[in-house]
């Protein structure tokens, strides 16, 4: 399934101001842009952006061994059907194929399309590319005075300075695939090459397709081709929590601060499709991608830190099962719904570890997932608390360092993510199974209500206490 990947935080914390959505003015603006599209001679939007996460422009389609010429007339008739013609784009890493619609399509309607392609002999699995979206004692002045109590405090944080006793992240790689990153100064010694694989130039944002460079050009947009969505820095917030640099006399901390980021490049404007996402998997654990040289530093942990709904994607799941057979982890955001995890990929799929939020009370934090499939929960923040983590003062595209305080599961996920790095960095031989297993048995009990949210909160001191020595 091709799909663009949509932002988990919710309520942003930046430069001492407060920035809320207020649904209200998003309502009549949204309606005000719906009115002003409906119009003859209305504004053109770019399908990549506009279509958002209910719906597609794209599907993959998996062929059995041998069925590719006798399948591709019978595929097309089927599209026609639908209104739309198929046009190859490309293979990926799981086997499957990417295929271009002669128009976007609202997911539902792509949903009826790809039961169709289903039907046709010789076909696998058939689904739409959907579109998902991006659902910190040391010496660093902000430490302290933000502060970050999502690390220390015994209600709702994580115990992370007993753990730094033992075990740093010296040694271990964490891939994250987000938007990229951007060279903080707080960040950019721990980071290693990674790619970008955002294809689709609206997406991408940065003037070409796939190529070495991860950098976050900026993600904003215009919601509609009307409502103006700043850039959100994602990747690099997130990729902050992980492994900014510590005891460097500057910012913030990172749960893991010697541990190296990774950066896959896998969401843009509106999102990121979730073929781009299935190769970023296959290529950052180690597999082979395509016209793309392998990594030669491949994750043993990934974090992803986004979701849209439905079904886990079959080329998703063949991607993740694929890293975890090379011995690479999968921490994921339940997501920003306050809704059942089950109901949303990649959270639903199996082989990965969903990540709820809880606030600084310990409790579930309001937006967050829940559910029978979360596996553990992190601090995310709630109410007026925050998880504060490196960004860019951009609106639209770079400018300066900055931090800033987010919510959402997306900064949940890089806590566990971080945690993950550490177990491995005391013991490198341990299996992802083996490490997923002590990250939830050693896990601190909820202070308060948090049902569906998994075993506890993950405890780092915790964990490395359970970590037999190598």
């Amino acid at each position: 399934m091709h799909s663009l990947v949509s932002y988990s935080f919710g309520k942003i914390l930046m430069h001492n101001t407060l920035y809320r959505w207020q649904p209200a003015i998003l309502a009549a603006a949204i309606a005000a842009a719906v009115s002003t599209t409906a119009t003859a001679g209305g504004p053109t939007i770019s399908a990549a952006v506009a279509q958002g996460p209910q719906s597609t422009g794209q599907m993959i389609v998996k062929l059995r061994a041998g069925a590719a010429e006798a399948a591709g007339a019978s595929l097309q008739a089927v599209a026609a059907q639908h209104g739309v013609s198929l046009a190859k784009l490309r293979t990926l890493a799981v086997g499957a194929t990417v295929f271009k619609l002669g128009r976007p399509l609202p997911l539902a309607e792509a949903r009826a399309l790809a039961q169709g392609l289903k039907a046709v002999d010789g076909v696998e699995y058939a689904e739409p590319d959907q579109i998902l979206k991006a659902d910190f004692t040391p010496n660093d002045p902000l430490y302290a005075s933000l502060p970050q109590w999502h690390y220390n405090e015994p209600v709702g944080g994580i115990d992370l300075e007993a753990a730094w006793d033992t075990a740093t992240g010296t040694g271990v790689v964490v891939a994250v695939l987000d938007t990229g990153y951007r060279p903080h100064a707080d960040l950019v010694d721990n980071i290693i090459p990674g790619y970008d694989f955002i294809e689709d130039l609206t997406v991408a944002n940065d003037g070409d397709g796939r190529d070495a460079d991860a950098q976050d050009p900026g993600d904003w947009y215009k919601y509609l081709g009307v409502i103006p969505i700043d850039s959100s820095w994602h990747g690099t917030h997130t990729a902050g929590t992980v492994a900014a640099k510590t005891n460097n006399g500057i910012g913030l901390a990172g749960v893991a601060f010697n541990a190296k980021v990774m950066p896959v490049r896998v969401l843009g404007k509106g999102g990121g499709y979730t073929s781009d996402i299935t190769d970023g998997i296959i290529w950052a654990s180690g597999g082979k991608v395509e016209g793309i040289p392998k990594t030669t530093t491949p994750a043993r942990v990934m974090n992803m830190s986004f979701g849209g709904t439905g079904e886990c994607s079959a080329a998703l799941q063949a991607a993740i099962n694929a890293a975890a057979k090379r011995g690479t982890l999968s921490v994921v955001s339940a997501g920003n719904d306050a809704a059942e995890a089950g109901t949303k990929n990649p959270a639903n799929c199996a082989n990965v570890i969903p990540v709820a939020a809880t606030g600084r009370d310990g409790a579930r934090a309001t937006y967050s997932n829940f559910g029978s499939i979360v596996r553990i929960a992190a601090p995310g923040g709630s109410g007026n608390e925050y998880v504060w983590s490196t960004l860019n003062t951009g609106k639209k595209t770079p400018v300066a360092d900055a931090y800033a305080g987010y919510q959402g599961t997306s900064m949940a996920a890089p806590h566990v993510a971080g945690v993950a790095a550490l177990i491995w960095s005391k013991n490198p031989s341990l299996s992802p199974k083996q490490v997923a297993k002590i990250l939830i048995t050693t896990a601190r009990p909820f202070p308060a209500s948090c049902e569906g949210c998994g075993s506890g909160i993950v405890d780092a001191n915790a964990a490395l206490a359970a970590t037999p020595a190598p």
